[in-house]
């Protein structure tokens, strides 16, 4: 059987747009197009892929089966043109590597130069996004290397020592915890927030700890990066909990002011994360090798 890769990259876009109209128009093929494809598809697998509502296509239980093994494979092709393809450029590899806010700000820009540095015709393409989103992403194959904070872990990955970060309270300079050394997680619930989005690690850890102590945290305003959530608290629209490390460069330019953080999660663990170290290709391996944790 002969399996067009265009059938499977139509097959996952009609899966992401929810129908097939939304998703002729994504890849720029007309919808009849679409629709005969899948047809074709249908009968090559002997099996119904799609099934038609009145608010757009679902997938069967052998259409999830295949979106999943799709995506795989989807990306396995483009990875092996890439990675050929780009010997005629110079180019000897290239790395897709999802790295959360706390390891970008913190950790990977000087990182990946080192690493740049050694290895020249080596691409490091990063992106940042929540844990649990880098995950999927890494399980799914569309991602080589995850950096992510420690939390549930997705059984099929492996994981590998990266750093630890140390949570902190930062407030406006004239803020009732101002003068405090050190506050408890309890003693901060009684003022407004400034939070990370919902879905990252450090949202999930502060409604968590809430709940353990039968509160609900006052989140005014939730940013999208630790520079937004330091100028928002200068501003005076909430305190926030933040790693010590990315807040650190905003202490001399912003009217902020650090407040330990006295709980005994506020000492995180930063994990890398693969789908198999043995099956990493020559320069995700290297990378991996450079950023984690000696004698990891």
């Amino acid at each position: 059987m002969i399996i067009d890769p265009l059938s499977l990259k139509l097959f996952v876009t009609i899966v992401e747009e929810g129908t097939i109209a939304r998703a002729a128009e994504r890849e720029h093929i007309a919808a009849s197009a679409v629709s005969k494809r899948m047809s074709e598809l249908e009968d090559s697998f002997g099996t119904q892929l799609l099934r038609r509502t009145n608010k757009g296509v679902v997938p069967t239980d052998a259409g999830i089966t295949l979106l999943q093994l799709a995506r795989g494979v989807l990306h396995d092709m483009n990875n092996l043109y890439v990675q050929i393809s780009e010997y005629s450029s110079g180019v000897r590899g290239h790395v897709r590597l999802s790295a959360n806010i706390s390891a970008i700000n913190q950790f990977l820009p000087a990182e990946i130069r080192s690493f740049t540095d050694l290895h020249p015709q080596i691409q490091v393409h990063l992106e940042g996004d929540i844990s649990e989103t880098i995950m999927k992403s890494v399980a799914e194959g569309a991602t080589d290397v995850g950096i992510i904070t420690m939390g549930t872990y997705h059984q099929d990955l492996e994981f590998l020592p990266y750093h630890s970060d140390q949570l902190i309270v930062i407030t406006p300079k004239d803020h009732p915890l101002a003068q405090e050394k050190s506050v408890s997680f309890r003693e901060t619930l009684d003022f407004d927030f400034v939070g990370l989005p919902v879905g990252s690690a450090l949202h999930n850890q502060i409604l968590r700890s809430a709940q353990e102590l039968d509160k609900t945290p006052k989140m005014r305003i939730q940013v999208n990066s630790f520079d937004a959530l330091c100028l928002m608290v200068e501003a005076g629209l909430g305190i926030g909990i933040v790693p010590k490390g990315a807040a650190k460069p905003y202490f001399k330019g912003l009217r902020i002011r650090p407040v330990a953080l006295d709980e005994p999660w506020a000492d995180r663990e930063l994990k890398i994360c693969v789908r198999s170290c043995e099956a990493l290709h020559a320069a995700a391996r290297l990378l991996v090798d450079h950023l984690k944790k000696p004698g990891a």
